[in-house]
């Protein structure tokens, strides 16, 4: 049986309240994985972990959080991402809201994309073809 959205959203907020010590009325759909929710890095494997033991899914080392991109001359200039970038992160993350980033594409602004919602898309997508 398909899990609807509500359902997926409630586990993967009892993830990330498990993963990072949160209260779960602070993970809702727009909060930032590092921002607002306190993630680290050392974290995300934690989640990438925790997801793919409660949805039984697998998430490939890079999949879910891109960390390639960052490293390449072609796909970074300064602090700015391409343009062949920015395509890139879009092609390797179509389950992200790219719409705030695309107008102020520094490297530094990166980690907004990986909100809660972003992590429940993925999730859904991952979920729909298995």
């Amino acid at each position: 049986m398909a899990m609807g959205h509500d359902e997926v959203f409630g586990k993967v907020r009892e993830v990330l309240t498990d993963a990072l010590g949160v209260d779960d009325d602070e993970v809702t759909p727009q909060a930032t994985l590092q921002r607002d929710l306190g993630a680290e890095s050392i974290d995300f494997l934690d989640i990438v972990f925790r997801l793919e033991k409660e949805f039984s899914i697998k998430i490939p080392k890079g999949e879910l959080f891109p960390d390639d991109v960052l490293n390449n001359p072609e796909f970074v200039s300064g602090d700015k991402m391409t343009p062949a970038g920015l395509q890139r992160l879009k092609e390797l993350m179509p389950h992200a809201d790219f719409s705030k980033f695309e107008a102020d594409a520094r490297v530094s602004e990166m980690p907004e994309l990986f909100t809660v919602k972003t992590i429940v898309n993925y999730v859904e997508s991952k979920l729909q073809a298995a």
